[in-house]
């Protein structure tokens, strides 16, 4: 994308999203072109839209096209209508004897054991949607006011932005960001905001309030925030992955 903006113009990139997000059909509240403006006014927060095809470079044109098409999937794939992919790899059963012989216990057998190895599995299926689940929270609650979510990442370490160029990175604990956003924020104009911090527990609510403004009914607060989650894997279960081989899937089938 960076050699797009570069070879093709700002007024010429700006030009044909437009012309594809009307193609295409992407809702105006999703702010594509407040996005776009992010990324052509700075070029090094374009995605590399190439990646792994550097054998097969695409043109300037079809850089943007894909661009976008990122932009689209990653709302149509949006944690709220989509279906997790379950887990692709399998407990070791060296975690059984590690438990079972740790413990000290002879009153758990192996079907105990193995219920503490899938509630494991099903605690880690539950935190890997919860990033996604904040960050359409926070969609839901921003995008009125303005406010873009840089759908797909198609935009390096930036989740939100607005018109007046603001940029917020956002992760769910204060221990989550990894090494290389942090190098590619050094010195630039991004905010960073944790919902937790991970050394204390305490939420960080009251910090985003201040960055994104005070706006009447805004409600970013962590009981507003749960009650979306229910609502959503109430909609759709299938956001949570849960393996047919789980033995809390008998549990959850009991009648009460």
């Amino acid at each position: 994308m960076q050699n797009a903006i570069k070879e093709l113009g700002t007024p010429k990139v700006k030009e044909m999203v437009a012309q594809l997000a009307e193609k295409w059909k992407i809702p105006s509240g999703l702010h594509i072109d407040c996005v776009c403006k992010v990324c052509c006014d700075n070029p090094e927060l374009a995605p590399d839209i190439n990646g792994r095809k550097k054998k097969n470079q695409l043109s300037p044109e079809q850089c943007v096209e894909e661009w976008v098409l990122k932009f689209k999937h990653g709302y149509d794939e949006r944690i709220s209508v989509r279906k997790s992919k379950m887990p692709g790899t399998v407990p070791d059963n060296a975690v059984n004897i590690i438990l079972s012989t740790g413990l000290h216990c002879h009153v758990l057998d192996q079907n105990h054991i193995q219920s503490i190895v899938y509630a494991h599995r099903l605690g880690m299926s539950a935190e890997n949607i919860l990033g996604l689940l904040l960050e359409e929270f926070l969609f839901t609650k921003l995008s009125p006011f303005g406010w873009a979510m840089a759908w797909g990442e198609t935009i390096k370490s930036v989740d939100f932005c607005n018109a007046e160029g603001f940029l917020l990175q956002v992760k769910n604990r204060s221990n989550s960001e990894n090494s290389s956003s942090s190098k590619i924020r050094s010195g630039k104009p991004i905010e960073k905001w944790f919902r937790i911090n991970a050394t204390n527990g305490k939420c960080q609510w009251d910090e985003l309030n201040a960055i994104v403004g005070a706006h009447s009914g805004l409600e970013l607060n962590e009981k507003t925030f749960q009650q979306f989650i229910k609502e959503v894997l109430e909609k759709n279960p299938e956001a949570l992955a849960i393996e047919p081989a789980n033995p809390w899937v008998k549990i959850l089938k009991q009648k009460p």
